[in-house]
């Protein structure tokens, strides 16, 4: 509930400083205005309407940094630079 929290008052104030209106950024996100108002007060709302938030509030690319990419595996590596090996012939 703390994490859902702090992810509202943040969307919350990047709206603000983008001087929208909760009903103007439900608009250009495509979801409904109680939406907007339950994320802002920390409260259950689908990944796929957050997502669309994030996106109008131009903040999609954050994502990254929250779920990085997984790094390669030692193992799938191995494989990888196995497959750069080329035989020279004389």
């Amino acid at each position: 509930m703390a994490i859902l929290k702090e992810v509202g008052l943040r969307i919350k104030e990047y709206r603000i400083r983008q001087n929208l209106q909760q009903k103007e950024l439900a608009e250009g996100a495509g979801v409904g205005l109680d939406t907007v108002v339950r994320l802002e007060q920390g409260k259950n709302v689908s990944f796929d309407k957050i997502l669309r938030i994030l996106r109008e509030l131009d903040m999609l690319e954050n994502l990254e940094g929250f779920i990085p990419e997984p790094p390669l595996s030692p193992i799938l590596m191995k494989k990888l630079q196995g497959k750069n090996k080329k035989r020279v012939r004389n």
